[in-house]
Order: C-alpha cells, then structure tokens, then sequence
C-alpha cells in the first residue's frame, strides 16, 4: 500500500490536521548530523525525574514522560522540532494511540501540550534555553567551569529543519507556540534552579529560595526542588519531585526497598511476639506444675497437649 504524501490535499469538507499532517511513524526519531548527545549526567536525571514523578490527579496510564525525544510543534513546519532533556504529559494515554511506545511526540497528533519542561544546561546552550535570562547564567558557569561559554548555541537540529528559515529557540518555542505552563531549567554546574511560570502569555521568573530552591505546580499537587542525594550510586544535587507536606517521592526502587524493609520489620516483630507468648506459657507451665498441679491437669487448663506441657516443663 502506498505511503500518503503529506500534506494530504483537503477536500471540501476540511480535514483535522491529525488526518493531513504526518504521524509520528512518518517523522524522523533522530538525526544523526545532530551534535549534544546527552551525557550520563542528562540520562541519569531525567530517567530520577520519571522514576520518582506520582501524581494522585491522573493515573499512571494518562501520564507520559517524554527524556531526550523529538518533540514535533509547528503545524506549518512539519519538520522543525525541539528535543526537552525532559518533559510532562497528563490527561494523554501513556502509549500512543494506547497501543505503541511513542518514536517521538507529535503536538498535532496527541492534542495535548506538555505541562511542563526541564532542561538541563549544558555549556553553550544558556541562550537557547533561557533567552534573555541567559546572561547571568552564561558568567556564572565560565565561572565554575573555567571556559569560555558560547552565548548564543545554533540551532539543534538545523540540518532537519531546513535551511530557508531559521527555527525559533527553545524559549520561544515552549513559551509563545506550546504555551507550556511551567518551564524549569536547572545548571548542574552552579546547581541554580530557574523556576518560570507563564503568566499573560509571557514567562514570569518566580523567586526560589536559594538555600532550598523548590517549584510548586498547582495544577498537579506536586513540586519540584533540588534534593542533596545518592541516586544510581551518585552522591550530588538533584532534581526530585515532593508531595503537599513537602517529603519527597519515592522512585519505584525505593517503594520495593522500603516495602521489603517494611516485610523484614514485620517478620520481626512476629518472632519477638512468638517468643515472648512462648517465654510467658513456660512461666505459667511452670508455675502450675510448682502449685502441685498434674501434667494432666496443666494440659486441660492451658489447652496444651501433654507432650508439649512435658516439653515446657524440661525447657
């Protein structure tokens, strides 16, 4: 059968453009001309950012966590697309269509925006992720790092998106196109958190304390703050997600940890509990047997067998 050509000509009643526009099996997944592969650092945060996210608003089937995966958003520019180190969907089937792991995430196809964006500075891409936020951060990380950081990076993937018209920045993306609510952008380098909130169509910088710097999204019941942790056997500041009292949530492993933790305190407390029941029908066999009392007549007001009085008895 042959591939449609997109976009598909409309007819005289017009068609959506999840029906005209290309799906996520005809778009690329990848570009292999793109520089910034993502180092341990991006893949070890972003997979703590899904792993411990829990959110009682939406069932985990309505949510879909998006780490270093095209995200598809012009619907005149089929090609042209950002890559977030992380993002948040809810209210969309975790599975596309809910039958298929998603190769990328097609704005016009799933009908939802993402909720909210992470990313993670890298050198160079200060500009790109933060606009005109960038330069403080820019002399801060030549600070830490002790380079020189590009002010303004090329585009991510130009290559793919074409040489005719420049593709706009991540910050415009996620903050005039997508309209992403909540937009957070974190330095590993300085370990400063920004916290941006749109607010009239435009990001609005919310004030983080910097000793605890944490983001609170109402619409989800959660939070996001830096933690001073080991995660996958690395001791540092990282992202982690709090519930309303302000504890922070538990990864999946650490739920198995803590329930097996649980079992073994469980197991614990039924052996102490065994052997004090145990300590105590000893003395009160004992005390029995002492009073005068038969083997038989211990038997029948403890409920014991007599093997078992006569067991306790030479104990």
């Amino acid at each position: 059968m042959p591939q449609p050509t997109y976009p598909i000509r409309q007819i005289d009643s017009p068609l959506p453009a999840r029906v005209t526009l290309p799906t996520m099996y005809d778009l690329p997944s990848e570009n292999p001309q793109e520089s910034g592969v993502p180092d341990e650092y991006h893949n070890l945060q972003s997979q703590f950012l899904s792993r411990a996210f829990r959110c009682r608003l939406y069932p985990p089937e309505q949510i879909f966590t998006g780490a270093d995966l095209n995200l598809y958003y012009d619907l005149e520019h089929t090609q042209w697309y950002k890559r977030p180190d992380w993002f948040l969907v809810v209210g969309v089937s975790r599975l596309y269509e809910e039958t298929d792991l998603r190769a990328s995430y097609v704005v016009w196809q799933e009908g939802v925006n993402p909720l909210v964006v992470v990313e993670l500075l890298s050198p160079g891409t200060a500009k790109e992720d933060l606009g005109e936020n960038a330069l403080t951060e820019v002399e801060a990380e030549e600070t830490i790092t002790g380079t020189e950081v590009a002010g303004v990076s090329a585009p991510e993937n130009s290559a793919a998106q074409g040489a005719k018209e420049t593709p706009p920045s991540k910050w415009e993306v996620y903050e005039q196109i997508l309209r992403v609510p909540y937009y957070i952008v974190f330095n590993r380098y300085t370990n400063q958190m920004h916290f941006f909130k749109l607010v009239d169509n435009h990001y609005q910088k919310q004030e983080l304390d910097r000793e605890n710097p944490r983001a609170w999204i109402d619409e989800l019941e959660v939070g996001l703050g830096l933690w001073q942790g080991e995660y996958e056997g690395i001791t540092r500041r990282w992202l982690r997600w709090y519930d309303d009292q302000g504890n922070w949530i538990s990864t999946d492993t650490e739920q198995e940890r803590q329930l097996k933790e649980q079992e073994r305190q469980l197991k614990e407390q039924e052996r102490q509990l065994k052997e004090q029941l145990q300590s105590q029908l000893h003395q009160i066999v004992l005390n029995l047997l002492q009073q005068g009392m038969s083997v038989e007549q211990v038997a029948t007001l403890t409920g014991l067998s007599q093997e078992q009085v006569e067991e306790l008895h030479q104990q």
